[in-house]
C-alpha cells in the first residue's frame, strides 16, 4: 500500500568531528521518503524555493517518488545549520531559516486524498491537523519537536490524539510527559490518544511501547559515524514504510519488525553526511542488515534449571 508524507524540504549545512558540509540535501520529508520508498509507494508533500535544483528532483523521482504534492514557491528553500560536538546524539542548532517553509499550508493533490498511511513530519500541529482533516488515513504516525511541545503543545496534543503511532526521541518524551523515567513517560503519552509509542535514543536502540507490551531493540554497532542528521527520519522512514508494505491487519510481531526496519535505515543513514548512504543502497544490503540485527540479540536458552 502507499503513504503519504508531509514535512519539510531542506539544505543542511552540518559540522561533526568528522567533517563539513554547506547546504546538502535534507529535511525530514527527503529522509524519510527515501527511506520508505525501498518499501512502498511515497508520495511526498513539501515546499522548496526557486533554488531547488532540477537534479534533486530527478532524484527522488528515480527512487520511485511520487512529487504532485511538492509545491515549488517564490523564495529560498529551507535552511538549518547545525553542529555536533563528539556528543553525537546532541546537535546545537546555530541558524534556522525558514524561507518558504514559513508560509506552507500543505495541500493533497486529489489523487492523494484515499492513501491509506501517512507520516506527519515535525511540522506545526496546526498544520499536522489540517493534514488529518483532509486525508482521514486507515493509519497515521507523527512525529514532532522541542519547539512545538513548548510552544503548541494544545495543537500537538490535539494530533496525537487522532493518530496510530507517535515516534518522537527520548528527550522529547520526557518533555512532552513531564515525567523522567521512559517507562512513566510512556504511559503518559499513550494517556494521550495514540495506540503506540516509539521512542528513539540514538546510538542506544529505540523502545516500543504497543498497548501492555513493551520492544527494546538495539542500535546497531557501526565502525563509522558520521552524520547523525535524519537518523530519525530514515527511521520512521522504514518503520512506516514496512508496515505499509506488509498490507496484513497489522500485530505485535509486525510492529516489531518495523522497528528493526526502521533501526536498519537510520543505522545506514548516519554513514555518510546527507543522504548520500541512502541514495546508494540497494534491497539487499537492508536484508542483510536486518539480518544482522536479528544475529545481534539472538541465543539459544541453556539447560540450567
Amino acid at each position: 500500500m502507499s503513504l503519504v508524507v508531509v514535512g519539510s524540504m531542506a539544505f543542511d549545512s552540518v559540522k561533526t568531528p568528522f567533517g563539513e558540509v554547506k547546504e546538502e540535501l535534507g529535511g525530514s520529508a527527503a529522509y524519510f521518503s527515501v527511506a520508505a520508498s525501498f518499501f512502498t509507494e511515497v508520495k511526498l508533500v513539501s515546499v522548496v524555493g526557486e533554488d531547488f535544483s532540477p537534479e534533486y528532483i530527478e532524484q527522488f523521482r528515480k527512487r520511485g517518488i511520487d512529487l504532485e504534492g511538492l509545491e515549488r514557491n517564490i523564495g529560498k528553500t529551507f535552511r538549518w545549520t547545525v553542529e555536533y560536538g563528539d556528543a553525537l546524539n546532541e546537535a546545537k542548532t546555530l541558524k534556522t531559516e525558514l524561507n518558504v517553509l514559513e508560509r506552507f499550508h500543505p495541500k493533497l493533490p486529489a489523487s492523494y486524498c484515499n492513501t491509506p498511511y501517512l507520516f506527519l513530519g515535525n511540522i506545526d500541529p496546526i498544520l499536522q491537523g489540517n493534514v488529518l482533516k483532509q486525508l482521514s488515513p486507515k493509519f497515521a504516525v507523527c512525529d514532532t519537536m522541542n519547539f512545538w511541545i513548548q510552544g503548541s503543545r494544545e495543537h500537538l496534543l490535539e494530533t496525537i490524539s487522532n493518530v496510530d503511532i507517535v515516534i518522537i526521541n527520548e528527550g522529547e518524551a520526557r518533555l512532552l510527559s513531564g515525567e523522567r523515567n521512559l517507562v512513566r513517560a510512556a504511559k503518559t503519552i499513550l494517556s494521550f490518544g495514540p495506540k503506540s509509542l516509539v521512542m528513539k535514543r540514538g546510538e542506544y536502540g529505540a523502545l516500543m511501547f504497543h498497548h501492555d507490551q513493551i520492544f527494546a531493540a538495539p542500535a546497531y554497532p557501526l565502525e563509522t559515524v558520521i552524520d547523525p542528521t535524519g537518523a530519525g527520519d530514515s527511521f520512521a522512514g522504514g518503520f512506516v514504510g514496512f508496515l505499509a508494505r506488509a498490507q496484513a491487519p497489522l500485530n505485535e510481531n509486525l510492529f516489531r519488525q518495523a522497528v528493526i526496519y526502521g533501526s536498519v535505515m537510520a543505522s545506514f543513514c548516519v554513514e555518510a553526511f546527507g543522504l548520500r548512504r541512502l541514495w546508494a543502497l540497494n534491497v539487499t544490503d537492508i536484508q542483510c542488515r536486518y539480518a544482522a540485527f536479528r544475529d545481534l540479540t539472538a541465543y539459544e536458552d541453556a539447560e540450567l534449571f
